[in-house]
């Protein structure tokens, strides 16, 4: 398995712009009319049909706005169900993200679209939906099933509780739209929680029970809902880290403090989003190296793009399992 995670060598894959598409959704709706054809990164879904008979070749069409969530919705819907994910490419900001013509008409084709909400891509996937209107269409807003909004962390695939609510979410989705093939569906949420995440839950389990309270320092926001799942303290404001997920230029105050944080050590590990590297970024994983801070990454979408969400999961909790072990000698 490749995953772009390392405790040392940390590469900086340069600053991700934020911008908002307010007028996206418009455009493309415009361009679909004007039979405007532009290349996507997506693979049409198959067609399908509402209600599939059990033992037949019909499927779910199913589109998520993000490979991370398309991931898990694919491993669910096994042999039922047809996936595509609009967000493959790494390096692709899916705050500020350019949708196509194609992304359009795959939506209007999809019986189930999934999108994360909470402000991460409400700047373009729900004005495609409403400028492609389907009849027998569900959306399912990963926000709305953990009861957050715009505003709140977005960050929520990185939070075990959102993570298995999401998965309940997409499974009851399923046996609505395909009542006859329920009992396969409930077979594969056993099958993917029990055995499936099996080596993400543990790995979760082994560093909440080792390296609980342990004090961490993170680039953004993204690392917030993992140390809450594992127990690890973070140190960074929050304040620091909502700016530098939002793209905004964080208080002299916030980066004063953390570099308080580095040079005295009161971190244990600085975890950092390698998608998302900025100057302030790369001087605080240059001080945290030069402090003898180990040094770990996360990523933004699945890395590589071909991974799966648990191979990409694991990766990541291996790597700061790693980093945990090597500052507290344990």
């Amino acid at each position: 398995m490749s995953v772009s995670l390392h405790i040392e060598g940390v590469s900086m894959n340069g600053s991700l712009k934020r911008a908002a598409g307010g007028l996206l959704a418009v455009g493309v709706a415009v361009a679909l009319t004007a039979g405007c054809s532009t290349k996507s990164t997506a693979k049409p879904a198959a067609a399908a049909v509402p209600g599939g008979q059990a033992g037949s070749s019909t499927k779910i069409a199913v589109v998520a706005a993000e490979n991370f969530w398309g991931s898990i919705a694919l491993q669910l819907g096994g042999t039922h169900v047809a996936e595509t994910s609009i967000i493959t490419n790494p390096d692709t900001d899916p705050h500020s993200y350019e949708a196509t013509p194609n992304d359009a008409k795959l939506i209007a084709g999809a019986q189930l679209f999934i999108q994360n909400g909470i402000g991460y891509d409400t700047s373009w996937a729900p004005k495609l939906v409403s400028a492609n209107p389907a009849s027998g269409r569900d959306v399912l807003t990963v926000g709305d099933v953990v009861g957050l909004k715009d505003g709140d962390n977005p960050h929520q695939w990185y939070s075990h509780d959102s993570v298995y609510k999401v998965i309940d979410a997409i499974v009851a989705e399923y046996k609505k739209l395909d009542p006859a093939d329920a009992s396969y569906f409930d077979t594969q949420k056993q099958s993917f929680e029990n055995t499936t995440l099996a080596t993400f839950n543990q790995l979760e389990s082994e560093i909440k029970t080792q390296y609980a309270g342990t004090p961490i320092g993170a680039s953004e926001s993204i690392v917030s809902p993992l140390a809450d799942t594992l127990g690890l303290k973070m140190l960074t404001p929050y304040s620091f880290l909502k700016d530098i997920s939002e793209g905004n230029d964080p208080s002299v105050a916030d980066k004063t403090t953390i570099d308080g944080q580095i040079k005295g050590k009161q971190i244990k590990v600085y975890v950092y989003n390698s998608q998302n590297s900025t100057p302030d970024i790369a001087a605080q994983v240059n001080e945290a190296k030069a402090a003898g801070i180990p040094v770990t990454t996360v990523t933004e979408t699945l890395a590589p793009a071909s991974a799966t969400f648990q191979d990409w999961m694991v990766g990541e909790l291996q790597g700061l399992k790693a980093a945990l072990a090597q500052a507290t000698g344990h």
